[in-house]
């Protein structure tokens, strides 16, 4: 069985010189990988004929499915539809139930219909309407020289309807696939050449259908293992056994088994142990609560965040002593012990995480450098402190800081 490729592109201006961010290729390449086909490249292109023609031959050459997503609104830069009415040879005429939705949209809302409206029902006559009960641009799809291509409105919950209920399950239905199974290992706490030094031999071992990716994230590894095999049981039990190896290799360093946000790993042992939370954040400024609770649940064992971000506010929330201020400082071990003391004490918690740092661009001197950050998690019974250095820029700063005081509390949690 043949591996069955696909190609994304993704049209607009905007996302070009940066102003959307590209979310639509991302959330469409997991749904088409977890179906076995493999996604081969993404493509961004300009509000252009020539871009786009270009990207549809280049792509087309290679790629068994082409998927669109953008240009198909109403305005003048919105050109996705006639540019592929030409490209596949067909006549724009008009498609009822698409008017008929659109008309109901604009009266429902006591609005004048434009003619510039009445046109998002028009499409090539050569395609498939995909109709969008989402939105009123629908979605196309052609097929020529055996391969298929689908255009769809670059509205993320547009995409995502007309992908869930039309387009997936045809592809299902037309294309025989392999099964393609992942299984991801979340590492902290050692670099990404030092761990490849360590599976040098394990790596070296695998089958040439199993293959190892490393993929770096703000204090994070992820080491995901893709295996290609006939069918998903034997695929995914043989893939099991090298994962249990490789977690084996790298147990001291483990964080999850699972590719998901160091918020959820802190979450499940939390309420597993029935244990609460809170944080007192000076540098972060909240970002690790902002972590924390992005985990839907997370009420049962979050209680609450202080951000001190004066002295005069770790005196004053967290009873951290002047004197301690004095002598060492914001950014100092002393302090952060006390900040997480006193964040046990003013949030009622079973546990607490505090942090204290400098994140840049400047603020830091010969002793104390930007990128200092002191890091505390505790009990009632223990206080684990660290320090680590960040050599990146402010935001990365704060990222990697949130990531390494969740995973100390992850430590203590499990020591």
């Amino acid at each position: 069985m043949e591996k069955i490729t696909a190609s994304i592109i993704t049209i607009g201006d905007e996302l070009l010189i940066g102003q959307t961010i590209d979310t639509n290729s991302a959330w469409m390449a997991q749904q088409l990988n977890n179906m076995g086909i493999w996604v081969q490249r993404r493509v961004a292109v300009g509000d252009t004929r020539q871009a786009i023609v270009e990207a549809l031959d280049a792509e087309s050459a290679t790629a068994d499915i082409i998927l669109i997503t953008g240009g198909l609104g109403p305005t003048a830069d919105d050109i996705t539809k006639p540019t592929l009415t030409a490209y596949f040879g067909g006549k724009l005429v008009s498609h009822e139930p698409t008017l008929q939705r659109l008309m109901k949209f604009f009266e429902s809302r006591g609005l004048p219909v434009l003619q510039r409206n009445v046109d998002q029902a028009l499409v090539p006559d050569v395609c498939t309407v995909l109709f969008n009960n989402w939105g009123l641009a629908p979605g196309m799809w052609f097929e020529k020289d055996g391969k298929v291509y689908v255009s769809m409105p670059g509205v993320p919950h547009e995409m995502k309807g007309i992908m869930e209920h039309h387009v997936l399950p045809r592809l299902q239905e037309q294309f025989p696939t392999k099964a393609v199974i992942h299984q991801t290992l979340l590492t902290s706490g050692l670099g990404e050449s030092f761990i490849a030094e360590r599976l040098l031999n394990f790596e070296a071992n695998l089958p040439p259908y199993i293959k190892l990716a490393y993929l770096p994230s703000y204090g994070l590894l992820k080491l995901r293992l893709t295996a290609l095999g006939e069918d998903k049981v034997s695929t995914a039990a043989e893939l099991k056994l090298h994962f249990q190896e490789m977690q084996t290799l790298l147990a001291d360093i483990t964080v999850a088994e699972e590719d998901i946000p160091m918020g959820e790993v802190l979450g499940r042992i939390l309420r597993a142990g029935n244990k609460t939370v809170g944080t007192a954040e000076s540098c972060t400024g909240g970002y690790i609560a902002h972590n924390i609770t992005a985990i839907p649940g997370s009420s049962a064992y979050f209680k609450g965040s202080v951000v001190t971000y004066s002295n005069e506010m770790k005196m004053k929330l967290l009873a951290v002593k002047e004197e301690t201020l004095a002598a060492h400082g914001a950014v100092s071990e002393e302090t952060v012990r006390e900040m997480a003391a006193g964040a046990l004490q003013l949030l009622e918690t079973d546990y607490a995480i505090a942090v204290s740092g400098i994140m840049g661009p400047d603020g830091g001197s010969p002793e104390k450098p930007v990128g200092t950050v002191w890091i505390a998690v505790a009990s009632a019974a223990n206080i684990v402190t660290v320090k680590h250095r960040m050599i990146y820029d402010r935001e990365r700063n704060i990222h990697m800081t949130a990531i390494y005081a969740m995973n100390e509390l992850r430590k203590l949690l499990n020591a």
